[in-house]
């Protein structure tokens, strides 16, 4: 299938979990489609790049170890992401690297996530949370900042701040996920 073959697909995608499932089964089953569906994410003007994002996410949730060829292009690549419905997958992405780094599974996400890796990630995520973004994308980076923040001593006195000072004005979503991830901090 061509990228643009495969932008015409991405058009019947919608929120349906059926739907998201269905053509995350088919980036599995096609591996070089996961480029494809990156060329598409990274068009980030274009309404249709949400859906990559959406597909490329629940692929990531099925077999996150997918990912790992393009962990480079990826990560040099997702802070130019800006449509809200297209930050959101993202910043879900990075938390299931995250998970998958310094979970207790064997995993290959803990020899393929260089510090380069890691360091655009830990960026990005603070950008998501100190810019005027949706909730679920600002929790998945504070969960991702939590864990990066035990390798990066620096990380997690940025974070605290960050959240104390944006924690009156948030939501109620945010202030449960703040307040979570504040007393891990301090344990």
């Amino acid at each position: 299938m061509t990228t643009d073959a495969l932008y015409q697909e991405l058009n019947y995608v919608d929120h349906s979990r059926e739907k998201r499932l269905h053509y995350a089964q088919l980036l599995l089953s096609d591996t070089t489609l996961i480029s494809k569906t990156l060329d598409i994410l990274f068009m980030v003007d274009n309404k249709i790049s949400p859906r990559a994002g959406w597909i490329l996410e629940f692929m990531c949730a099925k077999n996150l170890e997918a990912l790992i060829p393009y962990l480079d292009r990826f990560t040099q690549n997702m802070g130019k992401v800006h449509l809200d419905s297209a930050e959101r997958p993202v910043a879900k992405i990075c938390q299931y690297l995250a998970i998958a780094y310094y979970g207790k599974t064997p995993s290959k996400i803990k020899a393929a996530l260089l510090p380069t890796h890691r360091e655009k990630i830990i960026e990005v995520c603070f950008d998501y949370l100190i810019n005027d973004i949706k909730v679920a994308t600002k929790a998945y980076s504070m969960t991702t900042l939590f864990l990066f923040g035990k390798d990066y001593d620096w990380v997690y006195p940025e974070l605290t701040t960050i959240l104390e000072r944006d924690f009156a004005n948030q939501s109620a979503a945010f202030k449960a996920r703040a307040r979570l991830i504040l007393k891990k901090i301090k344990q």
